[in-house]
């Protein structure tokens, strides 16, 4: 009979295999995917001034780390950028979990005002951004504004539904030990939400981000959605791509930290049965 070290090792030894198997298959697309674009551009099958190539980005890419933008240093850029989105995510999951928690807990509430969230809902929110900018100016505001509204609402649908959710049996029993209003809500049903909050989470970031970038490309003084709107009108389409590679690594960074923290948060969660 096989010992039950040895079966934990074996999986051990899979789960490894095959990690490393999912890595080598990302990592050989992508070589594939840039390899192609590079040949078909120096070919002239695609046209290489709107397309530019990963060669062409890969040296704007350097040149900004190297030499910086015509508006500071890359570094600075990035700053700047980040701290907008990062700020605009944190009000905007701030409020989206407190909103959809009380939403979610007094059904008067959520009755009355349900109709109005509905319709900003609906609004398309990007076209708030030269809102933002009119009534904040160039500065950071704008930018925190229109990330802080693009946040808002999944987080406050994920929160809402999360507390909507809950067994009502947890809540009955915490009822019949004693617990209050604030201790129900405190004590149980923020922690059985949690999950529906986190899953909103990894997105909301890419929403700030977003906010961040459409106002900057509308009015701003630093930020890499203004080197994307600078690349655009001097028709440099390796340095959109580059704003974009920076971009998606920041996001990339941003979502493997959220996933950490979701990870340690619920060590006590079973692996699903796609991670088998």
């Amino acid at each position: 009979m096989e010992k039950p070290t040895s079966r934990g090792e074996a999986r051990l030894r899979a789960a490894r295999n095959r990690r490393l198997l999912v890595h080598t298959v990302r990592v050989l697309l992508l070589a594939a995917v840039l390899g192609a674009w590079e040949a078909l551009s120096r070919a002239g099958t695609i046209d290489p001034f709107n397309f530019s190539m990963p060669s062409k980005i890969w040296d704007q890419l350097v040149q900004w780390t190297m030499h910086g933008t015509a508006q500071g240093s890359l570094g600075e850029q990035i700053w700047v950028t980040l701290y907008e989105a990062l700020i605009g995510w944190a009000v905007g999951v701030g409020a989206g979990v407190v909103a959809g928690i009380v939403l979610g807990r007094i059904r008067l509430l959520a009755e009355v005002l349900g109709p109005y969230i509905k319709v900003l809902n609906a609004l398309p929110r990007i076209v708030l951004a030269p809102i933002f900018l009119i009534w904040f100016g160039l500065g950071p505001a704008s930018k925190i504004a229109s990330a802080v509204v693009l946040v808002f609402f999944p987080v406050f649908f994920n929160a809402f539904q999360g507390v909507r959710e809950v067994d009502r049996n947890l809540i009955a029993n915490a009822r019949i030990l004693g617990a209050n209003n604030r201790q129900v809500t405190l004590q149980v049903v923020v922690p059985a939400a949690t999950s529906w909050i986190f899953t909103s989470l990894h997105v909301s970031f890419g929403f700030a981000l977003i906010g961040a970038i459409v106002g900057e490309y509308i009015g701003a003084d630093k930020g890499i959605g203004l080197l994307v709107s600078s690349s655009q009108g001097n028709f440099n389409s390796a340095g959109v791509y580059a704003a974009m590679v920076i971009l998606a690594v920041v996001a990339l960074l941003a979502e493997a930290l959220l996933t950490f923290a979701e990870k340690r948060l619920f060590r006590w969660k079973p692996a699903s049965g796609g991670d088998r």
